[in-house]
């Protein structure tokens, strides 16, 4: 089986108890969150075998975070303590359509400290596949610890998977279109929503953005669309492609409560698919059901299925 490596930011996410703006919320429930920490949590409930790189505060939600990610099966090793910064929080606003939006409060935290090498060469080796995405480089020396492991990764052999996840509001030193687009050229397989794009200034519907990507280095584009499903591209130069490939999924109907989560659950998914030598069309599927399911119960982390779950949903 291949070993998967997620990097990248551990958060809790505060949950709203009432829909509306977060000037009208008065109560929260706390929640493990953060995506790259929702995929590795996706991926150890799909029974993947994965490490977490990973940087927490040696504070109360730090010690609330390492215990999550522990009773979720994902490994320490690589769950790194800060005794000199905080640890990230967001807080979210749900809309009445379950939609998300987001308040940070990361700066100077300790997730924004990773820093390059702390992952040997020797030991990066033994991971056949790497996952990363776009909040990593907002800041510094985070940017440069994501770069460094990509490419490190992408020279040993690895599958290099990149998540370009906008969030607006998080970029103030860096310009999110140029990073999202460091990340493709170092990235093998990248997963994205039409907005993630856009922002990173593509243009034209799912066929034509994946296209698009694949023209900046990876050689599979995954285009997430909400309830409508997702759509694939690979060109010839993709392992599980024969020559140009491209397939759509529509999804599945579910009655959702929290899309928080669901594109992260849909990259766990998809990767412990395409990792396990799956056709691209059975990880589309697959990856559709995972994120389907995530929006049935509140929360990202929380919410995310197990294998058997994923199994008897999809019949």
């Amino acid at each position: 089986m291949t070993r998967v490596l997620v990097a990248g930011e551990t958060l809790v996410d505060f949950l709203p108890e009432s829909t509306g703006p977060l000037s009208s919320v008065e109560s929260f429930s706390r929640r493990p969150g953060g995506a790259p920490a929702n995929v590795a949590v996706g991926l150890a409930r799909l029974d993947a075998e994965l490490a977490f790189w990973t940087r927490i505060g040696e504070d109360p939600f730090g010690d609330f975070l390492a215990d999550a990610l522990a009773e979720q099966g994902v490994p320490g090793t690589y769950v790194e303590r800060d005794s000199e910064a905080k640890t990230t929080l967001a807080f979210v606003s749900l809309g009445e359509d379950a939609d998300r939006e987001f308040s940070f409060y990361r700066e100077r935290a300790a997730d924004t400290r990773m820093e390059p090498g702390a992952i040997p060469d020797d030991e990066l080796a033994d991971f056949g596949w790497v996952h990363f995405d776009v909040l990593s480089l907002d800041t510094e020396p985070s940017r440069s610890a994501a770069l460094d492991l990509a490419s490190r990764a992408r020279d040993a052999g690895a599958t290099v998977s990149f998540d370009p996840n906008a969030r607006p509001e998080r970029w103030t030193d860096f310009s999110y279109a140029q990073e999202a687009r460091e990340g493709f050229a170092l990235a093998d397989v990248v997963k994205a929503t039409p907005e993630d794009l856009r922002e990173a200034g593509f243009e034209g519907d799912a066929p034509d953005l994946a296209r698009a990507v694949c023209e900046h280095g990876p050689h599979t584009a995954l285009v997430t669309l909400g309830g409508e499903g997702s759509y694939a591209y690979a060109t010839a130069d993709a392992p599980w492609a024969a020559g140009e490939t491209e397939t759509t999924h529509g999804g599945y109907d579910v009655e959702p409560v929290d899309t928080t989560g669901a594109g992260d659950a849909f990259t766990a998914g998809v990767v412990a698919a395409l990792s396990e030598g799956k056709p691209l069309a059975d990880a589309l599927a697959f990856g559709n059901a995972v994120a389907a399911l995530t929006t049935t119960a509140a929360g990202a982390m929380t919410a995310l299925p197990t294998r058997d779950e994923v199994r008897e949903f999809v019949g």
